[in-house]
C-alpha cells in the first residue's frame, strides 16, 4: 500500500454523501417500485463499501502493532505509509465501526421487541382472514410481517373511515405485505446505521414503499381519489395519537402524507426520461463505491501475503 492508495479509500466513504440528492431525484422521476428497488440496492452497496473500507483501515493499522503482527505471522514489515499516519486512521475507523455496530444492535433489539409485541397483540384478537381488529381508542393500522401476514387495524381507525375508505386502507396494507416492503425497510435501517449520509436515503426508501403501496391500492379499488381520501383521513385520525411501532411495520399514515396524496390526485405517473439516467448515476456511484472497497481489500490481502513471505512483492 502506498501513499497514493490512501486517497482511493476515501471514495467509498464520500460516495454516500451524494446519495441523498440523487435519491430525491429518483423518487420524483421514477415509478415507485423502480425507485424502491434502485434506492434500496444502492443504499446496501454504499453501506457495504463503507464497512469494507473501515474494516480495511482497521486491519491495516492493527498489523502495525507488534502483537497483532505476530498473530498474523508477518515476517516482513507491511508495505504501508508511515505508522504515524495509518494508526490514527485505524483507531478512528475502529471507533466508527464500533459505534455503528452498537447503534445497529440497539436498533435490532428495539425493532424485534416491537414486532414481538405487535404480533402478540394481534395473536390475542380474532382474525378474519389476514385482517386483525384490535380494540383500542387509538386510531392505527399497519401491515404486520411474518408468517402468516397480518393487517392490523384498531376499532378507532375503523370508526374514522367509511366502508369504501376502509377497503382502500386495507388494499394499501395488503400491498405492503404482498410487495415484501418490510425487507426493504429493514435494509434501509441497516444501511442508515453504516453511514450518516444514508439516513436521508432511508427516509426516501420509506416514502418509495408507501408510494408503491398507494399505487397498488389505487389499482385495486379502481379509484385514485378514494385512495387519496382514505390515506388523508387515516393520517388525520392518527395525527394526535401516539403511534409507536417498529420501523419495519409499514403503515398508510407513514411519511409525508400531503406529498403522497398530491401524487395520487395527479394524473397517472409517467416516468420521465431523465429518471433512468439519475437512477443509473446512483447505481454507478454505489457500484464504484463497493468495487473500490473490494479492490482495496484485495490489495491489502496481497500485501499481507507478501509480509508473511507467502508471495513476492
Amino acid at each position: 500500500m502506498t501513499f497514493s492508495f490512501l486517497p482511493v479509500l476515501l471514495v467509498p466513504l464520500l460516495a454516500p454523501c451524494v446519495a441523498p440528492l440523487l435519491a430525491r431525484r429518483v423518487l420524483d422521476r421514477c415509478p415507485p417500485v423502480a425507485a424502491l428497488w434502485t434506492l434500496t440496492v444502492s443504499a446496501l452497496l454504499l453501506a457495504a463499501g463503507t464497512v469494507a473500507t473501515l474494516g480495511t483501515l482497521t486491519l491495516t493499522g492493527m498489523l502495525h502493532v507488534p502483537a497483532f503482527a505476530a498473530v498474523g505471522e508477518l515476517v516482513h514489515p507491511l508495505r504501508t505509509p508511515s505508522a504515524w499516519l495509518v494508526l490514527p486512521l485505524a483507531v478512528l475507523a475502529a471507533g466508527l465501526l464500533t459505534l455503528a455496530t452498537l447503534a445497529l444492535g440497539r436498533s435490532v433489539v428495539r425493532q424485534t421487541a416491537g414486532l414481538r409485541t405487535a404480533r402478540s397483540q394481534a395473536g390475542r384478537c380474532p382474525a378474519a382472514g389476514d385482517l386483525c381488529v384490535v380494540e383500542s381508542a387509538r386510531p392505527d393500522a399497519y401491515a404486520l410481517p411474518g408468517r402468516p401476514h397480518r393487517i392490523v387495524v384498531t376499532t378507532a381507525m375503523l370508526r374514522s373511515l367509511d366502508a369504501r375508505e376502509r377497503e382502500a386502507l386495507f388494499a394499501h396494507e395488503r400491498a405492503h405485505n404482498a410487495g415484501g416492503h418490510h425487507y426493504f425497510l429493514a435494509a434501509a435501517e441497516l444501511a442508515a446505521h453504516c453511514h450518516p449520509a444514508l439516513r436521508p436515503v432511508r427516509d426516501a426508501i420509506r416514502l418509495a414503499a408507501e408510494r408503491a403501496a398507494d399505487e397498488a391500492a389505487a389499482r385495486r379499488v379502481g379509484d385514485r381519489r378514494l385512495t387519496a381520501r382514505a390515506i388523508a383521513r387515516a393520517a388525520l385520525a392518527t395525527h394526535t395519537a401516539d403511534t409507536r411501532r417498529s420501523a419495519v411495520t409499514p403503515a398508510a399514515t407513514t411519511g409525508p402524507v400531503p406529498r403522497r396524496v398530491a401524487a395520487l390526485l395527479s394524473p397517472t405517473h409517467r416516468p420521465l426520461r431523465t429518471g433512468s439516467w439519475i437512477a443509473a448515476l446512483l447505481a454507478v456511484c454505489a457500484v464504484l463505491s463497493v468495487t473500490t472497497a473490494a479492490t482495496s481489500a484485495v490489495e491489502v490481502h496481497q500485501d499481507i501475503e507478501v509480509a508473511q513471505g507467502e508471495a513476492r512483492g
